[in-house]
Parts: C-alpha cells; sequence; structure tokens
C-alpha cells in the first residue's frame, strides 16, 4: 500500500463519520418501540418482528460513547444515550440481575437467558459510556454485572468462564451463541470479550479483584486457549480444558491478537506483556502465512483439511486491519503494514457498501456481495468496522507524530 499515513488516517475518518455513523443514525432507530430496530436486510427494508438482541444495543451504546468521547458531537452522545436508556430500560433482569440475550421488537423478554457474552459486552459498552462521559451510574452497572460474572460465571476449579447460564443464573443445558456454535461449557469467543469487557472497565475503574482477574484471564487464554505453538485459538473446549474443535477461525486470531496486548498494556504487568507480546506476533505471523487470500482479503475459516469455505465476511477484514498494524507496530516489519494496507484496500473495494451505506455482510467466492444476508442484526453490529476506524486513527496519529 502506497498511502501516505496522513492519507490512510483521513480514509479511516471519512469512513467512520460519512458511512458507519451516518449509516446507524439515519436508519436503524425505531421510532414506534423505542431504542433500535432488530434486523435491517441488504435493501434496508426493516425485518418487521425481529427480536433485538443484547449484543446489538450494546455494541450500538459502545460506538457511539466511543465516538463521542474521540469527536464531543451531541449527535453522538444523543445516539448513546438512547442505546443506554433503552438497555437499562428493556434488557434489565430486575429481578435477578444481569440482561436478557434477547427482547422481542417490543421490548418484552424474549430469550431471558443469562450469556457470559453478552454480559460481557454490556460490561464493556457501560464502561465506554462512563468513560466518555463521567456518568457514575453506568459505571456502578458495569461494577455490578462483574460481581454478577465472578459470582456465576466464573469456574473456580478449572479457571475460566461458562458459556450461559438461566435467567436465575443456574446451569443450563442451552450454553451456544448461535446456530453456528458449538454446545460446550466454554468457548475462545466468550473468553475473549470477556476480555475485553474487563480490559475497558480496567481502564476506569482499577480495582484490585478486576486487577487479579484480568492478569488470570490472559494467562488462561495463554495457558488453554491458544495452541502450544502460539499460532491459533481452539474454539471451544469442555471445563477441564479439553479442545473439541479443530476449526481455525482467522478473523479471531488476528482479532485476539491485539486485543491481548491492549488487555496487557492496560493491566500494566511488564512480564506479562512480554509473554503477550510474542504470542501475538506469532498469531499475526501464522494468519498472514495461512489466512490471507491473495487479494488482501482474510479468509473466514479452516480445518485440518483446508479451507472451510470461500466467503469471506466482513468482521474478520474489520479485525485484520487493526491486528495487522498491531503487529507492525510491535515488530517494525514491512509485511505486517503491507497486510494491513492491503486488508483495508480489500475491505474498502468489495466489503464497504458504498451505494447503500455500511458494510456489506461479506463476499462470496467471486467477489460478489452476500445480499442474501441482513445489514443489521443481532450479529451485524456497528463494532468491529467502528472499532477498525477507532483504532486505525489513534495508531496512525501516533505513527504521525513519531515520523515528524
Amino acid at each position: 500500500m502506497s498511502n501516505s499515513p496522513e492519507v490512510w488516517r483521513q480514509e479511516m475518518e471519512n469512513e467512520l463519520k460519512n458511512n458507519i455513523l451516518g449509516f446507524w443514525m439515519e436508519h436503524t432507530l425505531d421510532k414506534e418501540h423505542g431504542g433500535f430496530v432488530g434486523e435491517i436486510d441488504s435493501r434496508l427494508k426493516v425485518v418487521a418482528g425481529a427480536e433485538k438482541s443484547l449484543v446489538l444495543n450494546a455494541r450500538i451504546l459502545w460506538t457511539f460513547a466511543s465516538a463521542y468521547r474521540l469527536y464531543g458531537t451531541d449527535e453522538y452522545l444523543a445516539m448513546a444515550e438512547r442505546a443506554y436508556d433503552y438497555l437499562l430500560q428493556y434488557f434489565t433482569d430486575k429481578e435477578h440481575g444481569g440482561f436478557y440475550w434477547m427482547v422481542d421488537a417490543k421490548g418484552a423478554a424474549s430469550q431471558p437467558k443469562k450469556q457470559i457474552y453478552g454480559q460481557s459486552f454490556a460490561i464493556y459498552a457501560l464502561s465506554e459510556f462512563h468513560h466518555a462521559t463521567g456518568r457514575k451510574d453506568a459505571l456502578d452497572k458495569a461494577v455490578e454485572l462483574f460481581h454478577l460474572v465472578e459470582k456465576y460465571g466464573y469456574d473456580p476449579v478449572y479457571k475460566g468462564y461458562i458459556e450461559a447460564l438461566s435467567q436465575e443464573w443456574q446451569m443450563t443445558d442451552d450454553l451456544t451463541l448461535s446456530t453456528k456454535d458449538m454446545n460446550e461449557k466454554k468457548s475462545m469467543n466468550t473468553h475473549l470479550h470477556v476480555l475485553e469487557g474487563y480490559t475497558g472497565l480496567y481502564r476506569v475503574w482499577k480495582s484490585d479483584e478486576l486487577k487479579s482477574k484480568l492478569a488470570e484471564l490472559i494467562t488462561t487464554m495463554l495457558d488453554y486457549i491458544i495452541d502450544d505453538e502460539g499460532k491459533h485459538f481452539h474454539l471451544f473446549l469442555d471445563e477441564e480444558w479439553h479442545v473439541k474443535s479443530e476449526v481455525i477461525s482467522y478473523g479471531h486470531d488476528i482479532e485476539g491478537s491485539w486485543l491481548l496486548v491492549e488487555a496487557a498494556e492496560v493491566l500494566g504487568d511488564e512480564a506479562l506483556l512480554q509473554r503477550v507480546r510474542k504470542v501475538a506476533v506469532s498469531m499475526a505471523e501464522a494468519t498472514l502465512a495461512e489466512g490471507i487470500a491473495g487479494d488482501g482479503g482474510i479468509w473466514n475459516e479452516a480445518d485440518s483439511k483446508g479451507l472451510i469455505e470461500k466467503s469471506r465476511d466482513w468482521w474478520p477484514q474489520a479485525e485484520a486491519i487493526v491486528g495487522f498494524y498491531n503487529a507492525y507496530q510491535m515488530t517494525g516489519d514491512a509485511r505486517f503494514l503491507e497486510a494491513a494496507g492491503n486488508s483495508w484496500s480489500f475491505t474498502n473495494k468489495y466489503i464497504v457498501d458504498h451505494k447503500l451505506g455500511e458494510w456489506y455482510w461479506g463476499v462470496d467466492e467471486a467477489l460478489q456481495p452476500l445480499v442474501h444476508e441482513p445489514k443489521v442484526s443481532a450479529w451485524k453490529c456497528p463494532y468491529h468496522n467502528s472499532r477498525a476506524c477507532f483504532e486505525m486513527i489513534g495508531r496512525l496519529t501516533l505513527t504521525i507524530k513519531e515520523t515528524k
């Protein structure tokens, strides 16, 4: 990629403000029932009666709180406050604590189970909202959730966090996040996002208990969830950490590589940070060697026989931009800089919807948009792509300063 850091930063800021944030402000408000609509198809038709997910609502809150923290713009604050108010009014389980996994279109609990992944995103979002606004009520809620996750979701015998509990925080057989996931007690995905939530909370709440839990979680991921060669995550495990899946998720590998570094940096443990950096570079190396197509895009998944499918989703592309640039910042290796630039070029060419706004779900083997997939849904949120922009704006700004 030949673009200068200044040009690249301008491209990321333009994408963030004019395409991603602008789209969500214009198209996603539920003016009938409050909050945000649960699903919009690729042609921008609202799917009537769609459920509203905790993940979508929390990610909208995180995105616009981050945007407000960066730019101080009233319209971003209004979006964050709308998400915050809806979260507290409709997702809160007033009897048992925590947040419901899904509510229906009108805001009644439709899937009241306590998915630890969802609670973690709420911690992440509430922490960021507090960071951006200074509102103590948001921090209090995040801390309360942290204690609930530790009380009910933590495994005191083998460490780590179980996937899900019933509405009453009791053991349940229904552990899966989605139809794509295995029904196992522990997953990489949940641990990665508990890590994310705890990192965000520790930024604004320097509790000794949280500090020890975050350090333990980083260590647990290094010891049990990353393979022995330090190249890939194990996706599903039982409660004793026996591996239950051979699938490699390149998007999660490159995302996790930089999130682990961020967590160790925020924690401030130099010895742990050195260990994490070594693994993060190793994971970025493996993704670069195995997971990148000739056009610069990142593949979704593989197993021991090779690629599982030839379509490419939006979120691994976003994470590859940041993950490779993070590896470049740690090593100075120009291959990682080139890979980050190629990831953005691929994304801008094939994944960004330059006509209707936001990003397509992905592209097929022929690089055609997956128009049967939604533009907004329980999982299609403004978080991976906005976060890639926030991260790159910050990192490129630092690069520009360092080269002057």
